[in-house]
């Protein structure tokens, strides 16, 4: 078994239901491809660096995985034909870092 960072960017006028129907479809997904998430993440609505298809924000939704070449594979085939996501990437890595919230706001951070 394989780790991956795989990462989801889906339209910005999507509502929080929406959301979470994506997030649990892909959830099926992984789990239904002997795949399995260690780690689930949504970092909200971001700005995009340029636009992409008409879009100027994205809601970020980030996976942290163990699975085989098999899972990401059926991942990204359903994802190249949803109209909600504007990007996805997936990274495979050798060890996962399940630890640091890398965009969740710290009380020292709302205190600046």
């Amino acid at each position: 078994m394989n780790f991956y960072e795989h990462t989801i960017i889906t339209r910005q006028d999507i509502s929080p239901s929406q959301i979470k129907q994506i997030q649990d479809k892909y959830t099926k997904i992984i789990e239904g491809n002997e795949g399995d998430i260690l780690k689930f993440e949504s970092w909200g609505l971001l700005h995009l660096s340029y636009l992409i298809k008409k879009n100027k924000k994205g809601n970020y939704l980030h996976f942290k995985i163990k699975g085989n070449g098999k899972t990401i594979q059926e991942l990204e085939k359903n994802e190249k034909i949803d109209k909600n996501l504007l990007r996805y990437l997936t990274v495979k890595v050798k060890e996962l870092d399940l630890e640091t919230d890398y965009f969740k706001k710290n009380d020292e951070d709302l205190k600046k």
